[in-house]
């Protein structure tokens, strides 16, 4: 792996080796389009009101409760609640016109340990000792997203108090968890990835060592075995040797994004090749159209290969955020733009899906199939139920919310990188990038509009590569790629490339067939057979029961995909289908000859992109749409 040259310090993720440099939050702006109103709903409201509900649930104040020794007595959320604590702090140190918490950040490390022990769950008068339960007491995970905001703070903002904390609690982590101390692992990962960026931020390398000793450690059985198996925290088979990511689809993710971390600060190829194989099979088996990983329900897992119920998907926004921070990582280290299209797929369908309109409420689960219309939760109380059937305030396990608010915070710092011969474009949307001499805008109304121009503002006097991604959704149509000069060629899905000396003022375009197909699942998927979904560009479109007349179930809906979907100009889809309600039998099973259920006249029917459903209030929704016999 080539060696990295960090310009840019405002940084989720900034390896030192890799094939692609990323491109800092000081380096990118997002001006306009979907992901700014988007960043601006979750700046100005989704903050604050994860804020509002850490405090009113008393989240927050368990630190000062730990400060003045009454936490035995007076501490409130799940074990794991001090992490959500620490992943709001996160957003709110990388959304720089958000204002800091000084006093929350003062009080946290004063409920610190003389030895750097910190939880307020564990280890005082009262409580469980300390890491008595590794298999479900999340300590290490709780360090992880502190030592995740700490190096956010450091990075974006330059303040010391958090990152000072962190650091105490990652060399606890060392001291505790190193060789010839604690020979186990946490059952929910995120440390790992936690004590690589502190390694990068610091260029201490025990932090690395302790990051890769948990890698080395998993799957050798340390945790105890439980209800759901050590598959279910990915400790049944070493990280080398899996062919799949199976288990609780977060931690999953998690514990690979990690992986992928520490194969590439170590130089470990075959590491990194174990984890390209197991990305690859559960795209392949274990995904669902919208980029949505996870089928169980009951443990938040994976299911087999091609069990992908759509009306049982769990899909959990954070196994989102996760997908797509593993994808990122492959990204970097590998250059190939597929990782790159997955993330794509999951922002738009599954992190987008998740907050509401007005950035308020959330999916904590992201089904593709609603039988029944929701209810409207209480805006003033917590939903104990993760699968809500609307988007809920609060839960009373809200990782979801405040993940979805650190990724949008976040979310320039995705869109391009650089190497020795130029930028790289993985993510459109209206920004200003500058690095290395190069200035250029990117102009856009993706993605319900392919055109994308980059009109370059400053450049040097020596060629050097504009290289765009061409998303896999584009296979089998036109896509083309206009040069300054006027030239214009068919690109296909991949990577296109304009190499010359640029001079202000020129511009390149790039086409993409934004159109709306009809797409078949594979028939090994068995809950899908005979149906057909539509997507748009990257969007993934569902009938929603507000749009049918009367408002009927979209259930009794039959789409005819013999006729090519119309596009609407409001970014809607319509298809041409029959609204027939079968008739109530005492028996449901007919012979293949039998009676059938009188078809409907044909009718149009509008489909709405997959993200925006269940905003104008309960309804019924399906993605995969049974066709006419």
């Amino acid at each position: 792996m080539k060696e990295n040259t960090t310009a840019s310090s405002v940084l989720p993720v900034a390896p030192t080796r890799g094939r692609l440099r990323p491109l800092g939050l000081d380096e990118v702006r997002i001006t306009g389009g979907f992901w700014a109103r988007r960043r601006h709903v979750n700046a100005t409201a989704t903050l604050d009101h994860c804020r509002d509900w850490e405090e009113r649930v008393g989240w927050t104040g368990n630190f000062k409760a730990a400060v003045e020794g009454r936490i035995q007595h007076d501490r409130r959320g799940r074990e794991f609640a001090d992490s959500d604590v620490y992943k709001l702090l996160e957003a709110m140190a990388w959304e720089r016109g958000h204002p800091a918490d000084p006093a929350l950040e003062d009080t946290i490390a004063a409920a610190q340990e003389p030895d750097g022990y910190l939880n307020t769950a564990y280890g005082r008068p009262g409580q469980q000792p300390r890491y008595s339960d590794l298999e479900w007491g999340h300590e290490l995970y709780c360090y992880g997203h502190l030592i995740q905001a700490g190096v956010a703070q450091a990075r974006a903002r330059g303040e010391a108090a958090l990152a000072k904390t962190a650091r105490r609690a990652a060399d606890h982590v060392c001291a505790m968890f190193g060789k010839g101390g604690i020979e186990s692992v946490c059952g929910h990962p995120v440390i790992e990835t936690a004590l690589v960026e502190l390694a990068r931020l610091t260029g201490e390398q025990r932090y690395l060592d302790q990051a890769a000793l948990f890698i080395a450690r998993r799957g050798q059985g340390t945790l105890a075995d439980g209800e759901f198996g050590r598959a279910y925290y990915q400790d049944d088979i070493p990280v080398r040797d899996a062919t799949v990511l199976r288990g609780h689809a977060v931690r999953a993710l998690y514990l690979a994004s990690g992986a992928v971390d520490v194969a590439v600060e170590t130089g470990d190829v075959e590491l990194l090749a174990a984890v390209v194989r197991q990305w690859e099979t559960t795209v392949a088996r274990r995904t669902y159209l919208t980029g949505g990983m996870g089928s169980h329900h009951r443990d938040e897992s994976f299911g087999d290969d091609f069990v992908l119920p759509p009306d049982r998907a769990y899909s959990e926004t954070c196994a989102g955020v996760a997908s797509v921070m593993l994808s990122w990582r492959l990204l970097l280290a590998t250059g190939e733009p597929r990782f790159a299209d997955l993330a794509e797929r999951t922002l738009f369908n599954v992190v987008a899906a998740s907050p509401s309109e007005d950035g308020r409420s959330f999916f904590y689960a992201n089904t593709l199939h609603r039988r029944r219309r929701g209810t409207v939760p209480p805006p003033d109380t917590d939903s104990p139920r993760a699968e809500s059937s609307l988007r809920a305030p609060w839960f009373a396990v809200s990782c979801c919310p405040t993940n979805v608010a650190r990724t949008l915070a976040v979310l320039p710092a995705y869109l391009a990188t650089t190497d020795g011969s130029g930028i790289q474009l993985h993510q459109y949307a209206d920004a200003e990038i500058t690095t290395g001499g190069i200035a250029l805008r990117v102009t856009t109304d993706y993605p319900y509009d392919g055109r994308v121009t980059i009109r370059i503002d400053r450049a040097p006097a020596h060629p050097w590569t504009l290289s765009l991604r061409v998303p896999a959704w584009a296979q089998g149509t036109e896509t083309w790629l206009t040069a300054p000069d006027g030239s214009r060629r068919a690109v296909a899905p991949g990577t296109a490339e304009v190499t010359r000396v640029f001079r202000p003022g020129d511009e390149v375009r790039l086409e993409l067939p934004v159109l709306a197909r009809w797409l078949t699942p594979d028939p090994r998927i068995d809950a899908i057979r005979g149906t057909v979904a539509v997507q748009r560009g990257p969007l993934v479109y569902c009938a929603e029961s507000t749009d049918l007349p009367g408002e009927q179930e979209v259930d009794a809906i039959r789409v005819d995909p013999s006729a090519a979907p119309e596009d609407g100009e409001d970014g809607s889809v319509a298809v041409v289908g029959e609204i027939t309600a079968q008739p109530d039998a005492p028996w449901p099973y007919h012979p293949l000859d039998g009676a059938r259920a009188t078809g409907g006249d044909p009718t149009r029917i509008v489909l709405v992109p997959y993200h925006s459903w269940a905003n104008r209030g309960p309804s019924t929704m399906r993605v995969w749409l049974p066709t006419l016999d």
